[in-house]
């Protein structure tokens, strides 16, 4: 698949948010676009403009580490950003195909939990935890984490998707009250993963089907902000046991490339906790009257 386009734009959204100031450049007069000129960051890279200018249309298939290391100085990426990048640069020649790990494209109705893994779920008590692909497909949980997504899961048509949720279900804006925040993070997630996995065809679809549907989605992903979520605090609010903030952290699973492993826990004594264990035994509830139900056999 071409990522031509992907490396242009990302690369121009990039240069547009430098100015000249922040580059220690003078910033002069008559200036037609924002940011950088292509030739300031073709100096300040080290590299001649026509160079640049065919790096920026994006043909990076060829483009040398040291060469990628200079743009990213130039423009002033983040990790995240330069990961991405380097991601784009390999995807453009292939150059990786061989040697990166196998990542996993298997449709999340397909996957299943290998029962080492869903033990390891199990073991974590105090916190929900959820197993989850660059798609932002939730693929396995704990109790307590199919408690806590409740209404993501409620919902058919989420397909069990935290992006779909937020973009699509109301319920996702009362679930989180900083919803811009979970909006861009979503985004930043699918774009990363773009870079990383151009060939996903199910990716393609679901951003398609956003970008359809979310006028949100759509001013977000044309904004190319990539971001690494590894730990952090997030606020929630549970529809059965209310406000909730809640630290998390992020882990990449080795025997499952392309999948990660993230954990919530509130801090000790707080309320949050109380409302962990208050979500505990309501879900404990919801499971001992569902088992009722059933019919005997």
């Amino acid at each position: 698949m071409d990522n031509r386009e992907e490396v242009r734009e990302f690369l121009t959204s990039r240069r547009a948010k430098i100015t000249p100031e922040q580059a220690d450049l003078p910033a002069g007069t008559r200036r037609r676009v924002p940011g950088l000129r292509r030739s300031e960051v073709a100096a300040l890279a080290d590299m001649s403009v026509e160079y640049y200018a065919k790096l920026e249309r994006g043909n990076l298939a060829g483009a040398s580490p040291s060469v990628l290391e200079a743009i990213a100085r130039a423009l002033r990426l983040d990790d995240a950003e330069r990961a991405h990048l380097l991601h784009l640069a390999q995807a453009a020649d292939g150059s990786d195909v061989l040697a990166r790990p196998r990542r996993r494209t298997t449709p999340a109705r397909q996957w299943k939990a290998h029962r080492s893994l869903q033990w390891t779920l199990d073991a974590i008590t105090a916190g929900p935890a959820a197993v989850a692909n660059g798609r932002t497909d939730i693929l396995a949980t704990n109790a307590l984490g199919a408690a806590f997504y409740a209404d993501l899961f409620a919902n058919r048509d989420n397909q069990g998707n935290l992006a779909r949720f937020n973009f699509l279900d109301p319920t996702s804006r009362t679930f989180y009250p900083d919803w811009d925040l979970f909006a861009d993070m979503a985004v930043a997630i699918l774009r990363r993963e773009a870079g990383r996995d151009p060939h996903d065809k199910d990716l393609h679809d679901l951003i398609g089907e956003l970008s359809t549907r979310s006028e949100d989605f759509r001013t977000r992903w044309g904004a190319h902000n990539v971001r690494r979520h590894g730990t952090g605090t997030k606020r929630f609010r549970h529809p059965a046991v209310g406000a909730l903030t809640l630290a998390y952290e992020t882990l990449d699973l080795a025997a499952e490339p392309g999948l990660t492993l993230t954990i919530y826990t509130a801090e000790p004594g707080s309320p949050s906790e109380e409302g962990l264990r208050l979500l505990a035994s309501w879900a404990a509830t919801e499971n001992a009257d569902t088992t009722a139900r059933q019919p005997i056999a």
